[in-house]
């Protein structure tokens, strides 16, 4: 690993997008720089630094998604290459489209312990028809 990495390099090498990076740097959690490009690059043992902290979720990987939903499996319903998981996460029932593959990979069945993580550039919302 180089002295120095791009903010792009360092979001790969810590798992994270480059957004986040720039949020932490605002807020003091990244310590960055300026080339003589005046683009940002971070110091290798930054990045070390930030590889180094504990996973702060139950499946032991670092994502940059907020939204966890950790609940019970409720029902798994396949069809051809794709499955629809619905998660009973307290009071909210999360239905996630994933692969049939991801669904074995992962052992997902009824009352099987698994999280739901949302992570969405926008969510539509329609509101009930009343009046039937």
């Amino acid at each position: 690993m180089s002295q120095d990495l791009t903010l792009g390099e360092a979001a790969r090498a810590i798992g994270v997008s480059v957004d986040t990076l720039r949020r932490w740097d605002r807020a003091g959690k990244l310590v960055t720089r300026r080339d003589a490009r005046n683009h940002r690059v971070v110091a290798a043992r930054e990045v070390q630094r930030l590889t180094k902290r504990p996973s702060r979720h139950a499946t032991g990987t670092r994502l940059s998604a907020r939204n966890r939903f950790p609940g019970v499996v409720r029902s798994v319903e396949m069809d051809g290459v794709m499955a629809l998981v619905e998660i009973q996460a307290g009071q909210f029932l999360v239905t996630a489209a994933i692969t049939r593959d991801s669904v074995s990979e992962l052992g997902l069945a009824p009352g099987v312990e698994a999280t739901a993580t949302v992570k969405a550039t926008s969510v539509m919302v329609e509101t009930a028809k009343r009046g039937r």
